[in-house]
């Protein structure tokens, strides 16, 4: 959890550092509540105003509206001014998404049979995964201004791993549900499922099927009829404001982890038999190894496939290149609210590279990066070309920065512009500096582009996603102007299942302030196990998630990672 100084729980509200947390007095809950209201244009349908908490304190528990996160003031970069909330001026707002995961949950090419190595191998809500998108879509729609800036957001960004398995009908379920439109969540055989939930092996929760399994054991629910309703179509409204797309180490591997060119499992997308692991245990262990920690030997092994269950074919889960996930962004019919091709162009489909600018709003850019490495494995870097072009980028839009040796270098006639920098992996993710298949050049960490990014002072944020955390990390400075902030925001099918709103906003008294308001799905907290309308699916997506075998309870992170002020010296103030 970040440090909070005194200062800013006495600004956020006595006891701010706890809440949520650490269980607040009704007293202390009530007076954050008022705090946060009182500074913003409206709390409605934000963890402002309420939150999904557990109705028991342990066990398998139903969710209802508890307490909002309170207001937390982060002055590690900066100190807040009295009166600014009269004098700030929204620059920009808008709406990170991340690790959105929509599955195709039949597929098998899937690594179910790993649940114990990794929680993500399963998730016993998967099948549910169309539904909480579009009911996520919903809430933003029904927000549809920054709570601080009262600004109508200017965008929507969705920081990478939007497909789960970079299968083709992935992504088309992917860019329907943020254009709009129907979506029938099945694949394989129309008139039954087939996957690890009706397999009738205990290790997953079979919900159709009374007889015991390790999640009905600690209280999942008998659900007859379940896949019927969860395959059934249902439509989306869309988002009613223009998005971009960033790309996700799930978005370019298979299941996120291994290379997307190993054609000894390519086969097994569009084939009818489900992968349930290599023949040679050396082989499984490599697989282990690699899902459970990212490790590389299994780039040595070679090994047959063990028998696996016979399903039903389908070529609509063939697995998509990066051009492909760029030129299907680019096809009539994906427009939705735009922009055309939603940050790639036809330049990035010719060239491969799957980064690009675009404003935000006036006078604020964003950068998007493509921190995935096409040699695969989770964990992401920057090839040089993408960094030098970062510089080169960050350069023509500052007048003044700091070069290596750590030296002020002023430029006339440029026309300054904040930044906001997005990629998938945090920079704490970025290790894996393997040489690339498809272009040979070195490849840059995280820390490196730290370095970059603290040379110059127009960057306000860098915003990611991948360890589905909520994780606020000040990134400081000798000289104030040069400190940033790195805004890690948890996934959307992990609980918490949280997408933030980030408000840019001028003190006008030589800091900046950037807000960050988590926001949850428009599903109800709770719902009818049998009904089969899609706000309640959803709410079975988040119901289920917080009580998965696998989840980890830290990913929710602390009162400094959910709703909060971040502070910035403002450049040149």
């Amino acid at each position: 959890m970040p440090q909070i100084s005194r200062r800013s729980l006495l600004i956020a509200g006595a006891g701010a550092a706890g809440a949520g947390v650490l269980g607040w007095s009704g007293a202390g809950t009530a007076r954050a509540a008022a705090d946060a209201a009182r500074r913003a244009h409206s709390v409605r349908g934000t963890t402002l105003e309420q939150v999904a908490t557990p109705v028991k304190a342990s066990g398998y528990s139903r969710l209802a509206a508890g307490p909002g996160y309170p207001l937390v003031v982060r002055d590690d970069l900066a100190t807040g001014m009295a009166g600014r909330d009269d004098k700030r001026v929204a620059l920009a707002s808008f709406v990170q998404l991340t690790d959105l995961h929509v599955i195709d949950a039949q597929s098998p090419m899937r690594f179910e049979f790993l649940r114990g190595v990794t929680g993500s191998a399963f998730r016993p809500h998967e099948a549910l995964g169309t539904q909480g998108t579009g009911q996520l879509v919903r809430r933003i729609n029904d927000i549809a201004r920054g709570p601080f800036s009262g600004r109508v957001f200017d965008c929507v960004v969705t920081t990478g791993d939007n497909t789960d398995n970079h299968e083709t009908i992935e992504l088309d379920w992917f860019l329907t549900l943020l254009n709009g439109g129907s979506v029938t969540p099945n694949t394989g055989d129309p008139k039954r499922w087939e996957g690890a939930q009706t397999s009738g092996n205990s290790f997953y929760y079979n919900p159709q099927d009374p007889a015991k399994d390790d999640f009905k054991d600690v209280g999942f629910p008998y659900l007859p009829g379940y896949f019927a309703r969860a395959t059934a179509a249902h439509t989306s409204p869309g988002l009613q404001t223009k998005w971009f797309s960033v790309f996700g180490n799930h978005d370019d591997s298979v299941e996120g982890t291994l290379p997307s060119d190993w054609g000894l499992l390519k086969a097994v997308y569009t084939g009818d038999f489900k992968f349930t692991g290599f023949s040679s245990s050396s082989a499984d262990s490599a697989l282990k190894a690699a899902v459970q920690g990212g490790a590389t030997s299994i780039l040595g092994m070679s090994s047959a496939l063990k028998s696996g269950t016979k399903v039903t074919p389908d070529e609509r889960r063939k697995p998509f290149t990066p051009k492909e996930y760029m030129q299907a962004h680019l096809d009539a019919g994906a427009e939705g609210p735009g922009p055309a091709g939603h940050g790639f162009t036809a330049e990035n489909v010719a060239t491969g590279n799957g980064y690009y600018t675009f404003e935000i709003a006036p006078g604020v850019t964003g950068i998007a990066l493509d921190s995935t490495n096409r040699a695969g494995f989770t964990d992401g870097s920057l090839g040089h070309q993408q960094y030098t072009w970062l510089i080169d980028v960050l350069e023509k839009g500052s007048s003044h920065f700091y070069d290596i040796f750590g030296r002020k270098v002023t430029k006339a006639g440029v026309q300054d512009s904040y930044f906001v920098v997005f990629s998938h992996h945090t920079s704490d993710s970025m290790g894996n500096l393997l040489i690339a298949p498809d272009r040979l050049e070195i490849r840059h960490s995280g820390p490196d582009v730290r370095g970059v990014l603290s040379r110059f002072p127009n960057v306000l944020a860098w915003v990611n996603g991948h360890t589905h955390d909520n994780r606020i990390t000040a990134r400081g400075h000798d000289v104030p102007e040069r400190g940033w902030w790195e805004i890690n925001t948890a996934s959307h099918i992990d609980f918490p299942q949280h997408a933030r709103i980030i408000d840019v906003c001028d003190n006008r008294d030589g800091t900046l302030s950037l807000f960050t308001t988590l926001v949850e799905s428009a599903a109800p907290y709770q719902a009818s196990y049998d009904a089969g309308d899609a706000g309640s699916l959803a709410s079975l997506y988040r119901e289920f998630s917080y009580n998965d075998l696998g989840k980890d309870p830290n990913r929710a992170g602390g009162a400094g990672d959910h709703n909060t002020e971040l502070l910035l010296t403002k450049p040149g103030g």
